[in-house]
């Protein structure tokens, strides 16, 4: 699985990291920022890209 996000699109709402924080992370800029591989959380990953409001969370 590879996770990207649009970061020109994201609004930094924080609901992916949240949700799951051992792959996003809102970085300095007030973006999110994947910072982890999604080994072992996948079904977080997809709850996130799912719960995104502006859909930016990209899963091949």
């Amino acid at each position: 699985m590879k996770v990207m996000v649009d970061r020109e699109g994201c609004i930094g709402c924080g609901v992916c990291a949240e949700i799951c924080p051992e792959v996003f992370h809102i970085a300095d800029d007030g973006l999110s920022e994947v910072t982890a591989e999604p080994d072992g959380k996948e079904d977080a990953v997809k709850e996130a890209a799912q719960s995104c409001p502006v859909e930016v969370i990209h899963i091949e």
